[in-house]
């Protein structure tokens, strides 16, 4: 029975397994003697220190550092071949995306790499990924499909990530998720057949492969009526749903999303406000990608006010070839704190349980209580302010995953 325990911890964590609404982001459990017993993998006790030594287990001392649950990235496109920097440096000289999209570029253009390239090579890429996701905090990461957009690139995208969960030594889980409407591939001229094909062959084929399915819905991609047809079609099949909504204009890509009960509405820089009530209301989380805001140039969703407004707000990366080639979390934290108006508590939870509740994971993941698994973050400081004012640089001294170590900046 392999044990860690991990003593003069300085913990703060969400509780809970749902997600936290409103004012309840920004309260956190904080236990300034603190110890971890982690067991198999398993968090078997979190709380004040106890007397004694555990002479068969494995100790860290975290030496009064601030101790937290693994940080849970529930927003990237993690597995994808070649790299768009020309296109990046296009709308650095002032073209739209929608612009670039409708020259042919953006996803399609990473389409044709993703379809070239090999399921090793896809590997060996994700790998490198995730063990720079690993040294950040990152312990769970969602992986979308849609760089295929077809049958057998799409499935290849998820045998990927399949191949990469089946390692026992892995730095990360992957959530996977279905993005096969991410873009209307060039094979088809037409919307509805293209959901049409999704529904009926490519549902069933990636059922086992994927946990969720996702759409862009947005001008110019999938509609709402498209959307809604594909996601319902997706929850009466058993899977999760999510979708990219009101990123670029709003479509009431958010009011849709509470309809149909969906994990996440994702993205939301132009969220209107009957989206943001639906969403306070409803179940759903938002899930807010500031590095995409800030690296198109766009203002960035309101934050604040849907905390304010009783939302769930989680934030993620948006890790992706094109729009946001970055997958940093320490930029994340200092973007939603600087620019969003979050505080520091209200950033943990989002990138914690919130984040895993995203996921369909806050039963297991998320926080740092008995029973969920052995996912830890140790700060290199006892001040969790660091997180954003030591802005855009790593915090994280060391990375726990399972109850093993991960990742050490020592």
């Amino acid at each position: 029975m392999a044990s860690l325990k991990i003593i003069n911890a300085n913990i703060y964590t969400p509780v809970g397994h749902k997600a936290a609404k409103g004012a309840k982001m920004g309260e956190l459990l904080h236990i300034p003697d603190g110890e971890v017993c982690i067991v198999d993998g398993i968090i078997e006790y979190v709380g004040p220190a106890r007397d004694g030594n555990c002479s068969d287990c494995e100790v860290i001392d975290a030496k009064g550092r601030a101790v937290l649950p693994g940080f849970i990235d529930s927003h990237t496109h993690l597995v994808f071949g070649g790299y768009r920097p020309d296109e990046f440096m296009w709308r650095m000289r002032g073209d739209s995306y929608m612009s670039i999209m409708e020259r042919g570029g953006g996803i399609v253009n990473t389409m044709k790499a993703t379809r070239q390239a090999s399921e090793q090579e896809l590997i060996d890429k994700a790998k490198w990924y995730i063990d720079r996701m690993s040294e950040m905090g990152v312990t769970t990461v969602e992986g979308k499909s849609g760089y295929g957009l077809d049958c057998e690139a799409e499935l290849k995208q998820l045998r990927v990530m399949a191949a990469i969960n089946a390692d026992p030594d892995r730095k990360v889980d992957i959530a996977t998720t279905y993005l096969g409407g991410h873009a209307l591939p060039p094979e088809y001229a037409d919307h509805e057949a293209y959901i049409d094909f999704m529904i009926n062959e490519m549902l069933p084929k990636v059922k086992g492969l994927a946990d969720n399915c996702d759409i862009f819905c947005e001008k110019g991609v999938f509609t709402i009526e498209q959307s809604r047809r594909m996601l319902k079609a997706a929850a009466e099949a058993g899977f999760g749903v999510k979708i990219h909504a009101d990123e670029i204009v709003t479509t009431g890509g958010a009011e849709l999303a509470a309809e149909l009960g969906a994990l996440s509405a994702d993205h939301l820089l132009h969220i209107s406000d009957q989206g943001i009530k639906d969403l306070a209301a409803s179940n759903t989380v938002a899930t807010l990608l500031p590095l995409t805001a800030f690296t198109l140039r766009e203002p960035f969703a309101p934050g604040r006010r849907m905390i304010d407004e009783g939302c769930a707000v989680a934030l993620a990366t948006d890790l992706n070839p094109g729009s946001c080639c970055s997958g940093s979390i320490p930029l994340t934290f200092a973007l939603a704190c600087i620019y969003m108006n979050m505080s520091v508590e209200e950033a943990i939870t989002a990138l914690t349980l919130n984040a895993a509740a995203a996921l369909g994971r806050a039963d297991s993941i998320g926080t740092l209580e008995a029973g969920k698994l052995g996912d830890v973050v140790i700060l290199d400081s006892d001040n969790i302010s660091m997180l954003p004012y030591y802005t855009g640089m790593n915090s994280v001294a060391i990375t726990i995953k399972r109850g093993k170590v991960a990742s050490s900046n020592f």
